[in-house]
């Protein structure tokens, strides 16, 4: 059974304020994670470059992001134990120290297997950095400022997806792929020094053994169903030279897509039974119990939905912009920027608002402009203006804002403090594998219809502009649950008794 290690830092009081010294932690946090997440969206862009450079096919260049990806989804539920068990320096300096190191490799990388390699070195250090960040605010932050730091991180999540892919598209075109690390090293350098140097362990520790079965059955329950979205919204890549090898690769592909999220669903109900197991010892790897919260609950499936269509967006513009509108990719990434930075700059300001007035007058607002800015989008033609392209992405961005930093706060807010590091999980759990559903799903969607469209006579753009609009809508439905759960979620009390249980008290 656990048993409490130490204490560095004694819990906030309600009304109490931060020390510099904890607001510079936290701003470190901030920092480096943000290096991190703006590394995590670089690859997509740099893929065609690496082809040619390495002379490898399309399939093999996308393990890129598919094994960062597998990577986040293995590790980031396993620091819930990790965040219980280690001090905060100690955390952040493996987190900074794996991530500054796969840059080093990524950054030399003579070769193909190489660079892959330095991605999942990469990985691990950034699943261990969001969790990290948000439990140390849920532990040091005064609950009646919780949202206002809650939306500072908000412009982590959505600043620097926009910026990675603007920046390699730039990088790209002057330098070279190499630089795309070469310019993240230095900065992920100065953030590990500078978190060696001040970062001080803040909240508890607890001693417990690790249950190995759980992290086994953790790794191929979350890493085969992220691995299998992935496949599902892969697309296909084409390249066979005649009908019987096509239908071969498509056999191939087919009997691997059930093979892993077969895998994936029978691991991870085994993962849940052995949880429920463990948690009444308070052994459990990720503790379940988390969900007997029915406000933590209701947030994190407006959070699943909302993942779905953020990350579902991003990745389904981009593609409509470059093979619909006929721009670059770099024209590309400026269209997006203008929302990525409105919904960073807004984060502070809806979280002040979420201080003072709760969740309802953010989340009912976010959920209608949503809803409506995906609507929007199912009627995008060939001819669609980029301006008003544009216009529709920030407002979308406003739109998800508004829900993103309410719904961090009330979840984990609905928590025991012993349960922090467990609902920080949990989190960035259903942020990766709802974004692999949500990319998996609108790309799926977009593939197909395309390939109908084509097929059936159409021009190739008309054909994609189908895709495009049929991806939205299903998008845009799957939104309508947002507009009930946006009156459900309630902002928590300011404290939740350490040794109340945890049940569905909002």
């Amino acid at each position: 059974m656990a048993a409490p290690a130490t204490a560095p830092v004694a819990a906030p009081a309600s009304g109490a304020t931060i020390t510099r010294e904890e607001s510079r932690v936290i701003w470190l946090l901030l920092a480096a994670a943000f290096v991190a997440i703006l590394n995590e969206t670089t690859m997509g862009v740099a893929i065609p470059h690496l082809i040619d450079d390495f002379g490898i096919t399309a399939v093999a260049a996308q393990w890129l992001t598919t094994a960062f990806m597998l990577t986040m989804a293995v590790i980031i539920p396993i620091t819930g134990f990790l965040l219980r068990r280690f001090p905060t320096r100690v955390m952040f300096i493996a987190a900074m120290g794996l991530f500054s190191l796969g840059t080093l490799i990524a950054f030399l990388a003579p070769g193909f297997p190489l660079l892959l390699i330095a991605r999942v070195v990469q990985a691990s250090g950034t699943a261990i950095m969001m969790p990290l960040l948000m439990t140390t605010i849920m532990n040091v932050v005064p609950a009646h400022s919780r949202g206002r730091m809650m939306g500072r991180v908000s412009i982590v999540i959505s600043l620097a997806p926009a910026i990675g892919p603007t920046m390699a598209g730039l990088v790209l075109d002057t330098v070279g792929w190499r630089w795309i690390f070469g310019i993240v090293l230095p900065i992920a350098l100065l953030a590990l020094a500078a978190g060696a140097m001040w970062i001080r362990n803040l909240g508890e520790t607890t001693r417990v053994a690790i249950d190995i079965p759980s992290v086994i059955l953790s790794g191929f329950g979350f890493g085969g169903l992220v691995y299998g979205l992935s496949l599902l919204g892969g697309g296909g890549h084409g390249g066979a030279e005649t009908a019987e090898s096509a239908a071969a690769d498509a056999t191939t592909a087919s009997l691997t897509l059930a093979a892993a999220l077969g895998v994936g669903i029978l691991s991870l109900a085994a993962f849940v039974w052995r949880q429920i197991r463990l948690q009444r010892t308070d052994d459990a790897l990720l503790d379940l119990r988390v969900f007997r919260s029915l406000n933590f609950s209701l947030s994190i499936t407006q959070m699943a939905i909302m993942s779905l269509a953020f990350f579902g967006a991003i990745t389904v513009l981009p593609l409509y912009l470059q093979r619909v509108v006929g721009i670059s990719a770099l024209e590309t990434g400026l269209i997006v920027l203008p929302g990525a930075l409105a919904m960073g700059l807004a984060g502070p300001i809806i979280g002040r608002i979420y201080d003072r007035f709760g969740t309802r007058i953010l989340l009912v607002p976010g959920a209608v402009i949503t809803s409506a800015m995906l609507w929007t989008y199912t009627t995008y033609t060939e001819t669609t203006p980029v301006w008003f392209i544009a216009v529709a992405q920030t407002v979308l961005s406003l739109g998800l804002a508004l829900s993103f930093t309410p719904l961090f706060t009330a979840s984990l807010g609905s928590l025991p403090r012993r349960f922090y590091s467990y609902g920080s999980a949990i989190v960035g759990t259903i942020q990766q594998v709802a974004g692999a559903a949500g990319i998996a799903l609108l790309i799926g969607i977009m593939s197909a219809v395309t390939a109908a469209g084509v097929s059936a006579g159409l021009e190739e753009a008309a054909a994609g502009a189908a895709g495009t609009r049929a991806a939205f809508l299903v998008a845009a439905v799957l939104s309508l649950p947002l507009l009930i759960g946006a009156f459900l979620i309630r902002k928590p009390a300011d404290e939740i008794a350490e040794d109340a249980p945890v049940i569905a008290t909002h």
